[in-house]
C-alpha cells in the first residue's frame, strides 16, 4: 500500500483532541500532524476516532436464532451481524456465544459449533469486514458447560470467556420477582410452572455452579484465555473474581461491586444501551452514575451495535468528569488492553490503522467511513 492521508479532521487521540492530519502505511499509522495540510483526504473537520472494540455482544445469536426454534444460515448470519457491527464503527468484535444448555435451548454446544464454525470460516476466506474473535459466555449451573467449554477451549479465535450465574434472587436478578417477570412471559408459564422453574434453576446452582467456575477458569487460564466475571453484586463476589484472575467486571449490578472491582485493577464494562437508555433495563445501577463516580471503565453494545459510538459520544454530556478522549478510550484503548490486544485501540504511531470517521448530528454520531488496518470497509 502508498501512504495515506486523512486531512482537516478533529482527532480524538487518547487524551486530546487536536485538528489536523493522521497517515498510515501498510495497515500502520505512520503520522500524526496538527494544523492544516493540502494533502489527502478532507474531512472537513469530521471526527477521526480509532475503531471502536467490542467485547460482548449476543448479536451474532440473534441473527442466527431470529425467532424461536428459528435457525438461521450460519454464515448468512454472521454476515448480516458483521455488517452492522462494521456499520458502526466496530473493528474489532468478540463474538458472545452461550455455552450451557437450559430448557429452552438444549444442546447448546452444538449451536455453538456451527457458529464458530462460521466465524473460522469467514474470518479464513476474508469476507468480514471486522475482526472477529471468539467470547465464551459460560453459564455455570448448567449440567453441560464443562464439557463445552473443554470442547472450545483450545479454538484459536477463542480469546475471551465469561463466568456467569443467573439462577434467580442474585446478581443481575437480585429479586426474584425481576426474574419472573422477564421469563414468565418469554417462556408463557402458569404460575405453578414459574415456580417449578425456579426450584430447578436453584438446585442447578446447588449441584454445579461453585465446581463449574473453579474447572473453567483453571483451564481457560492455563489456555491464555482472558476472564470476565458477570453480575458481580457484593464484595465477596469481587473478592472472588480477584482471587480467581479475573480481569474484567462485566455488568456489575451495584455502585459497591464497581467501586471494589475498579479499585482492584478489574476493568469494570457496563452497556452502552444503559447510556443511551439512561437506565438499566434490568432496574440495576445505571452506567452514567457509575461513570460520575470514576469507576466505569468499558463500554460495550451487548444487544445495540449502534449504541457503542452513541454512547461514547454521549457520556460527557451526562458526566462533567468525562471528555470525549475519556469515552472514547472506553470503546477502545481500555477494551484492547483488557483483552490483551497491544496492537490497536488508539491512534498512536505504530498502532493498526484501524479508524473510524464520524460525524455528529445532534446528539447521534453518524459514521462515515471506517478502515480496518488501513482498508476501507464500509
Amino acid at each position: 500500500m502508498t501512504e495515506t492521508v486523512f486531512r482537516n479532521a478533529r482527532i480524538v487521540l487518547p487524551e486530546e483532541v487536536i485538528e489536523g492530519s493522521v497517515r498510515f502505511d501498510d495497515g500502520v499509522i505512520t503520522g500524526i500532524d496538527a494544523g492544516a495540510s493540502g494533502v489527502g483526504e478532507d474531512f472537513a473537520g469530521d471526527y477521526l476516532i480509532p475503531g471502536l472494540v467490542e467485547l460482548h455482544t449476543d448479536h451474532l445469536e440473534n441473527h442466527y436464532r431470529p425467532r424461536p426454534g428459528v435457525y438461521w444460515n450460519p454464515l448468512g448470519a454472521l454476515q448480516a451481524h458483521d455488517v452492522q457491527i462494521a456499520g458502526s464503527g466496530i473493528t474489532t468484535v468478540f463474538d458472545a456465544v452461550r455455552i450451557g444448555s437450559d430448557p429452552e435451548t438444549p444442546g447448546m454446544g452444538d449451536h455453538v459449533e456451527v457458529l464458530i464454525e462460521a466465524i473460522e470460516a469467514g474470518v479464513a476466506d476474508g469476507r468480514l469486514r471486522a475482526d472477529h474473535k471468539i467470547h465464551l459466555r459460560c453459564e455455570l449451573p448448567a449440567h453441560d458447560v464443562v464439557d463445552d467449554f473443554e470442547r472450545f477451549a483450545d479454538v484459536p479465535l477463542v480469546r475471551l470467556a465469561s463466568v456467569m450465574d443467573h439462577t434467580p434472587g442474585q446478581r443481575q436478578y437480585q429479586t426474584v420477582s425481576k426474574y419472573i417477570q422477564y421469563y414468565k412471559e418469554r417462556m408463557r408459564f402458569t404460575d405453578a410452572e414459574m415456580d417449578a422453574y425456579i426450584l430447578e434453576r436453584h438446585a442447578e446452582q446447588a449441584l454445579y455452579s461453585d465446581k463449574h467456575r473453579k474447572a473453567i477458569l483453571k483451564r481457560g487460564l492455563e489456555a491464555g484465555i482472558a476472564f470476565a466475571s458477570h453480575d458481580d453484586a457484593t464484595e465477596e463476589h469481587v473478592r472472588e473474581s480477584v482471587s480467581d484472575g479475573v480481569s474484567i467486571a462485566e455488568f456489575p449490578t451495584t455502585l459497591i461491586a464497581a467501586e471494589k472491582s475498579h479499585g482492584a485493577g478489574l476493568a469494570v464494562l457496563m452497556g452502552a444501551p444503559n447510556i443511551v437508555r439512561r437506565g438499566s433495563h434490568s432496574g440495576n445501577i445505571a452506567a452514567a452514575d457509575l461513570a460520575r463516580e470514576g469507576c466505569l471503565d468499558v463500554l460495550s453494545s451487548d444487544y445495540v451495535p449502534a449504541a457503542l459510538i452513541h454512547a461514547a459520544f454521549l457520556l460527557p454530556s451526562l458526566a462533567d468528569n468525562i471528555s470525549l478522549p475519556d469515552a472514547i478510550r472506553m470503546v477502545s484503548a481500555t477494551p484492547a488492553k483488557a483483552a490483551h490486544l497491544a496492537d490497536r485501540g488508539e491512534i498512536a504511531l505504530g498502532k493498526r490503522a484501524d479508524l473510524v470517521r464520524v460525524r455528529p448530528h445532534g446528539e447521534m454520531p453518524v459514521v462515515k467511513g471506517v478502515w480496518r488496518q488501513g482498508h476501507r470497509v464500509s
